[in-house]
């Protein structure tokens, strides 16, 4: 049986050790903080992109709707970045207009007028919502499947870096309408630490690309919603808008006032042609919820208090032959940390991320050998070996966490169809 909440989507561990790890800094850089927002509520956009334009620096916004953006000083004068968000109209702006320390970029929702979707709307946006789960077996893959993904995992200790862990993975997915659980196998995978300072606390993400994964929320729906649960969130419709030029329907969802237990908030972006979930952007509900640091924290020492302040997750599908593949998903806790004795808080901040290269039907049902599965418990800056395999990686030498994965991905796709 399933948890019926995704709490194994945020396992952590804390330990007591003498290690903290320190990110390599880059000389020539000039750095721009601040927050995307929606330009008329001031609701602030969690895994909205900013892009350089013209170059491959590209960085989402965290859990807060901020991000930091580093830029080479020789572009200072000439950049623009551009702006995006799902339902948003993009906006490019010249560099020299960025505040590098609060900078605010308002963003305006793009929307459509229903009367332009031709389709019979289900009368609430709680029936629409549950008939998305109803059409699984003709919006979303009924095979055996094998993707390619890349996965990476960042945790950061304020604003530094604490720990910085990348992979090449093997995803064994299931049909959509099957039970069983998808597996997992470990082709390549590096870290890049530092031990030379020392801490008395470090915090370490268990999971690996199973926290990515277990967010494709059309494979399992029960870790955010339920029949029981169903009945405990608010739906609406919010503007329809358009995502990669296809109109699609827009629900929000909200846990209703008087539910003890933590449960979530967030948009659903609904294909208005076949009715699949395009993408999903929401965050776990942590404020005044009883017991959330049992929902994430797997161990830790007994003096320690561990806070989360924010869970937010991403998923998007890619549309091929009719069908709609998990392609991409994200996500982001934020943590405060409190041990006895000690006048200062730390801040930890994480990241898991995973995108998929390729994928293809797995027609002879291949199935992964038990040795070669991993582990729901697997640390993966704790199985990776430094900069292991440098002939795999080649050029693309160092880990850069403040760039998009797909331009990571682009960096190895040579090195990737060579080995497949």
């Amino acid at each position: 049986m399933r948890y019926r909440l995704p709490w194994i989507l945020a396992c952590l561990i804390a330990l007591l050790c003498t290690m903290n790890v320190r990110s390599q800094e880059l000389d020539n850089f000039i750095e721009y903080r601040g927050t995307v927002v929606d330009d008329t509520t001031n609701e602030r956009l969690v895994f909205a992109n900013l892009m350089v334009k013209g170059t491959n620096m590209s960085v989402i916004t965290n859990g807060e709707g901020e991000f930091l953006l580093k830029v080479p000083t020789s572009m200072r004068q000439t950049a623009r970045v551009v702006v995006a968000f799902l339902g948003y109209q993009p906006k490019e702006i010249p560099l020299t207009e960025f505040d590098e320390n609060n900078q605010r970029i308002g963003l305006v929702a793009s929307t459509i007028a229903l009367s332009e979707i031709n389709v019979v709307l289900p009368k609430n946006a709680k029936e629409l919502v549950k008939k998305v789960f109803d059409l699984r077996k003709q919006n979303n893959p009924v095979e055996h499947t094998i993707m390619t993904a890349f996965y990476r995992e960042t945790i950061k200790k304020g604003r530094k870096n604490a720990s910085l862990a990348e992979a090449i993975v093997q995803l064994y997915k299931e049909p959509y309408l099957s039970l069983k659980s998808d597996k997992i196998s470990l082709y390549k995978s590096r870290k890049s630490t530092d031990y030379s300072r020392l801490d008395t606390l470090a915090v370490k993400l268990q999971g690996g690309p199973f926290n990515a994964l277990y967010i494709d929320l059309m494979k399992y729906p029960e870790y955010v919603f339920t029949q029981e649960t169903m009945k405990w969130y608010d739906f609406s419709f919010g503007s329809a808008t358009t995502v990669n030029d296809r109109p699609v329907y827009v629900v929000n969802f909200n846990q209703l006032p008087g539910i003890s237990e933590p449960l979530f908030q967030g948009k659903l972006f609904i294909d208005s042609n076949t009715l699949a979930l395009v993408s999903a952007v929401y965050s776990l509900n942590l404020t005044g919820k009883p017991k959330v640091e049992n929902l994430f924290v797997r161990k830790k020492p007994l003096d320690v208090t561990v806070i989360p302040t924010k869970a937010a997750y991403r998923v998007d599908y890619r549309e091929k032959n009719g069908k709609w593949y998990y392609g991409y998903s994200n996500v982001q806790l934020a943590l405060k940390i409190k041990k006895k004795r000690s006048w200062f808080n730390k801040n930890y901040s994480l990241m898991s991320e995973m995108a998929v290269t390729d994928w293809s039907i797995n027609e002879d049902k291949e199935k992964l050998a038990k040795r070669d599965k991993m582990k729901t418990t697997i640390v993966i800056s704790d199985e990776a070996s430094g900069f292991s395999d440098p002939a795999f990686w080649g050029a693309y030498n160092v880990i850069e966490p403040e760039k998009s994965i797909e331009i990571a991905i682009e960096k190895i796709r040579k090195q990737l169809k060579r080995n497949h």
